[in-house]
């Protein structure tokens, strides 16, 4: 396992050379969606209409943030559980995003999607939402505002903490970490 410093928008050549298990500080912009968001986001895409952000390189956070305290950019900003947006990441994957964060496991057409795209899920820390808000140095709606918490924001992050779970070449950090304990005959 190696570590890693690298500046968004991600390149494919930054996503190949991470393995699952590596630890990935991560600074520059990401984006914050979650499912409805992701429907949204999607449907835009296969029909070719205006995307609300750049897509090339990007790297998506599947955050609801809490609101922010005065003068503070954003509030707590915990992962959410991904598999709500296995449906869409691969579009999103095959349309030019590099990466996903969010928590727990993805389903093989996700991690299929990685090794295809070029893709790579990160998982953050769940019940570290305060601090990992510490690492968002800015964060503005630029989406579907009705949305709440849910509403597509552009982050600035500084140093954002993440570990690669699925890397391109189909590496799962959790079965990793399983086979490990296993008990062998």
């Amino acid at each position: 396992m190696a570590e890693y410093n690298l500046t968004t928008p991600l390149s494919e050549e930054d996503t190949r050379k991470l393995k699952a298990g590596d630890i990935v500080l991560l600074t520059g912009t990401i984006y914050t969606a979650r499912d409805a968001a992701h429907a949204r986001l999607v449907k835009l895409l296969e029909n070719g209409e205006e995307f609300p952000f750049s897509i090339e390189g990007s790297v998506i956070y599947f955050v609801g943030p809490t609101p922010p305290k005065p003068g503070d950019p954003i509030g707590s900003a915990g992962p959410t559980t991904s598999y709500r947006m296995d449906s869409y990441s691969p579009t999103m994957l095959k349309f030019g995003s590099r990466g996903m964060i969010g928590k727990g496991g993805r389903s093989q057409e996700v991690k299929d999607a990685c090794k295809e795209h070029g893709g790579i899920y990160f998982g953050a820390t769940g019940g570290a939402g305060a601090l990992l808000g510490k690492q968002i140095k800015s964060a503005k709606v630029i989406a579907y505002e009705e949305l709440g918490p849910e509403a597509v924001r552009e982050l600035t992050v500084e140093n954002f903490p993440v570990t690669v779970v699925n890397d391109t070449f189909g590496g799962d950090l959790y079965q990793i970490g399983r086979e490990q304990f296993e008990v062998k005959d």
